[in-house]
């Protein structure tokens, strides 16, 4: 039988991380300040993170919200919160470098790849800001990045799922397209028919409990998403993952 897609689900809490690993992810996105769409996990949290979670744990490496575009200043800050991920024995990192002009940063991109060696990198949805999808799919490959995270150039993954096709066919097993964005249990089948992925990529923020509450529902919806990869992984062969 086909083994099912990996699931990766992004938290910015340790008790998400564990609620997410106890409804069968099989890999976490550790970040903090999920409402700006992440940022680099504090050292601590990450330290607490590896020591209750036996999943891969992979962490953002983005110094604040908004485009991602950084500063020398802010391109130093990043190299430093890399080492911490290794120091904190993370599993990977997941981060993200363009240009002013929407292209993708090819020369700091790598360096940041190579200076998180052995630790693989994620590209991460930097990526759907690009002017050229296609051309920034071969300059992510270029950069040494082993995953790309994308929904497709769309505000969402099931908007993008036709895109996601395309990325997934082009990338022919160069890379591990990642699709994500807005994936939840209502509208996973259908974007996994589209686009056959080996991995998924997930936050259900809807499912995150409010001040004083428990993480039973977004344990559940993990569930939920886990029980559905499964029943997709019974219908068709997913596209080969990167080596």
């Amino acid at each position: 039988m086909t083994r099912r897609p990996l699931l990766e689900m992004s938290v910015e809490t340790l008790d998400a991380a564990i609620a997410a690993a106890r409804g069968g992810a099989d890999r976490i996105e550790l970040c903090e300040n999920l409402s700006v769409g992440g940022v680099t996990p504090r050292t601590e949290l990450m330290q607490q993170t590896r020591a209750q979670v036996r999943i891969p744990i992979f962490a953002m490496i983005r110094t604040r919200g908004g485009d991602f575009h950084y500063s020398a200043a802010e391109f130093a800050e990043m190299k430093a919160h890399v080492e911490f991920a290794k120091l904190a024995h993370m599993d990977g990192v997941v981060l993200g470098i363009l240009t002013p002009d929407r292209r993708v940063d090819i020369e700091r991109s790598a360096e940041l790849a190579e200076l998180a060696d052995p630790l693989p990198m994620t590209f991460h949805r930097a990526f759907d800001e690009l002017k050229d999808l296609q051309m920034g799919l071969e300059d992510v490959i270029s950069t040494g990045a082993k995953r790309l995270l994308t929904s497709g150039g769309a505000p969402t993954a099931a908007e993008g799922a036709g895109a996601l096709a395309g990325l997934l066919r082009q990338a022919g097993g160069r890379i591990t397209i990642l699709p994500g964005g807005g994936i939840r249990p209502g509208n996973l089948r259908t974007i996994a028919r589209e686009a056959r992925a080996r991995e998924f990529h997930s936050g259900l923020s809807n499912l995150l409990p409010s001040s004083g509450r428990g993480h039973g529902d977004f344990e559940a919806g993990v569930r939920e998403l886990v029980k559905l990869l499964e029943e997709e992984a019974r219908d068709f062969e997913p596209a080969p993952r990167a080596g």
